[in-house]
């Protein structure tokens, strides 16, 4: 039987980091991000619902989707969010759920499934256990706004548009606290998968 283990955390908190060290262990991570990505490419099913509904003012030059455009009309607005969240989350769980099978085929022991909103969507209930990678909110606002060259009140925006991460320690079966370094939030997620005897592989 393969071990699935739901990743998860919230912007700005270092699940990426968490995510591309499991990675080199050669460890199958299925991003949910990346799904999403490639499922709004021009073209894609889910790319012409979007502009059916939002308009082509959300368009750049070339006809691909102007992300930062579109993530000030979500962030700002619940109701714009969840239209755009009902057309793409159905399609990105079809094609994890297609990696997820291929890596059962080929005999891959643990998977982990790196998903942003894992909680918001239950869909911790479909995995085995599920690790937090947590950060204090002061620290997730500061590099937020460092990384994406926001505002004080857009990265706020974006935060509050999730379920915090105080909220998600309850549900979560591990918490890596990434407050600290880097090299003690990576021998935190080493000494996890130690503990669960997927480590290792």
């Amino acid at each position: 039987m393969m071990f699935i283990v739901g990743l998860t955390g919230g912007i700005a908190s270092g699940k990426s980091t968490i995510s591309s060290y499991y990675q080199s262990l050669n460890i199958q991570v299925i991003d949910a991000d990346v799904e999403s990505r490639l499922a709004v490419e021009k073209g894609e099913p889910a790319y012409l619902e979007i502009v059916a509904h939002f308009g082509k003012d959300i368009l750049q030059g070339d006809g691909t989707l102007n992300r930062q455009r579109l993530g000030e009309i979500i962030f700002s607005n619940e109701a714009e969010r969840n239209v755009l969240n009902s057309i793409v989350h159905p399609d990105v769980r079809r094609r994890m759920d297609e990696k997820q099978k291929l890596a059962a085929e080929a005999g891959e022991k643990i998977v982990i499934l790196d998903i942003p909103l894992l909680f918001e969507n239950k869909l911790n209930q479909t995995v085995d256990r599920t690790i937090l990678v947590y950060v204090d909110e002061d620290v997730q606002i500061d590099r937020l706004m460092k990384r994406n060259n926001l505002s004080y009140k857009h990265a706020v925006n974006r935060i509050k548009a999730q379920m915090t991460l105080k909220e998600k320690i309850d549900l979560a079966d591990e918490v890596i606290n990434n407050n600290g370094s880097i090299e003690e939030s990576l021998q935190q997620a080493k000494e996890i998968l130690k503990k669960w005897n997927v480590y290792p592989i």
